[in-house]
């Protein structure tokens, strides 16, 4: 009996030193393979391995260094969890193979900011590949051209991002958190997806259900417009509009104009943060959001700030331009100077779109027949102003909406 028992434990033993070679050297492979997959992005650091008989792997004091920052991100233990021993060496063998649930948990991740976080040659236009204007354009500085940086952050009293994250795989979907320490936090969840590792672009196809993105600022937004308007010399109600008129500039460029609704949220959300629910769908053209022929009746984006829906947010498709590419406003952009020779042609806008024209030479037809043209100096819900030179200086006319038959935008180099 006892040789039995000293050979049953010696097999023990033996069992469980040849599972944690296994995944020790099962691990070692999957991420040697992965460094060489991300080898044109970055630099990836596996740190200590680690694992557990109920099925679990640890990654400790690891990092990625991605070659487009100066800083890495350092994590300070990676958790997989399989459910099984089993399950967790059948992962291993095929990141295909995985089991129907299991869960991975990041903890201690952190990425310490410096004054020139982004390297020089990573470009920062405010544009995307294809030369379009960026649509989020956070202007920080005098000169708008300067977008919101690491450095901005840091002055503003952040010097890292620190937080930790989880991701959960089982039958019902996923569900996926990004909770920070001062920055805010993003919920995930989506029902009916199954993430595939070996394909991730199948993980959009795997089901037709929405997924549910929560975004919770934790006060950040506020301290960036607060510190953006000063740094602008803008009141922050008018450094808002600024953004919103960038935004509104992007999507245009994009062949789409937003809703008042949806732009008025974008400037709400720029002032006071808050919490944002909103339903996407990755599978669709812009995820989900609807696109309409006209601002008349259809289907609205199901969104919900600080737990109550907001109506009538969509996108309304502009129609094809026929003309050469015209320039777009945005951070920087100078406006035509007002009472600018009449060489210019003249290009007719919606009149919700009409703060993303501020600055520019603008034309007014009224419901009365009356034509006035000047310079676009402000825009609110009630009205417009517009600016005309007269012989003593310049005059601001205020102007109803409601009164507002036609908006046309001067052109330059385009005759009438």
């Amino acid at each position: 009996m006892k040789r039995l028992l000293t050979t049953l434990v010696l097999l023990l033993l033996l069992a469980f030193a040849g599972f944690k070679a296994a995944v020790w050297w099962l691990t070692d492979q999957r991420m040697a393979e992965a460094r060489s997959a991300l080898e044109h992005q970055g630099v990836l650091s596996r740190g200590r391995i680690g694992s557990g008989l109920d099925g679990h792997l640890v990654l400790s004091d690891g990092y990625w260094q991605d070659f487009r920052l100066t800083q890495p991100l350092a994590f300070g233990r990676v958790v997989f969890d399989a459910g099984s021993p089993l399950a967790l060496l059948r992962a291993l063998l095929d990141p295909a193979d995985l089991p129907l649930s299991w869960t991975l948990q990041a903890e201690g991740l952190g990425l310490v900011l410096d004054a020139n976080l982004l390297r020089n040659w990573v470009t920062a236009d405010g544009e995307d590949g294809q030369g379009r204007p960026a649509l989020m354009v956070l202007p920080c500085a005098p000169d708008t051209r300067q977008q919101l940086g690491s450095g901005d952050l840091m002055r503003m009293g952040i010097t890292g991002l620190a937080g930790e994250a989880l991701i959960r795989q089982d039958a019902d979907g996923v569900r996926a958190e990004l909770n920070t320490a001062g920055v805010g936090s993003l919920e995930l969840v989506w029902p009916g997806a199954r993430l595939n590792v070996r394909q991730p672009s199948a993980t959009l196809s795997s089901t037709a259900n929405a997924m549910t993105v929560t975004l919770r600022d934790g006060g950040l937004m506020r301290r960036v417009t607060a510190y953006c308007a000063r740094e602008t010399g803008l009141e922050p109600q008018a450094w808002a509009d600024r953004v919103t008129a960038a935004l509104a500039a992007g999507l245009r460029a994009r062949g789409v104009a937003a809703s008042e609704p949806l732009r008025a949220l974008y400037r709400q959300w720029l002032l006071e943060g808050g919490e944002l629910t909103l339903s996407l769908w990755p599978s669709r053209p812009w995820w989900g959001i609807p696109v309409r022929a006209d601002a008349g009746e259809g289907a609205a984006w199901p969104v919900s700030y600080n737990g109550r829906a907001v109506p009538g947010l969509y996108l309304t498709a502009l129609p094809p331009s026929t003309s050469p590419p015209e320039a777009v406003v945005g951070p920087g952009s100078p406006p035509p100077e007002a009472g600018a020779p009449d060489r210019e042609g003249w290009s007719e806008q919606p009149l919700a779109d009409a703060d993303a024209w501020l600055g520019y030479r603008i034309r007014v037809t009224l419901d009365t027949g009356k034509v006035v043209e000047g310079r676009l100096d402000a825009v609110d819900e009630r009205e417009l102003s517009v600016a005309r030179r007269m012989a003593g200086g310049e005059v601001v006319y205020p102007i109803l909406r409601r009164a507002v038959s036609r908006l046309e935008i001067g052109r330059p180099g385009r005759s009438h």
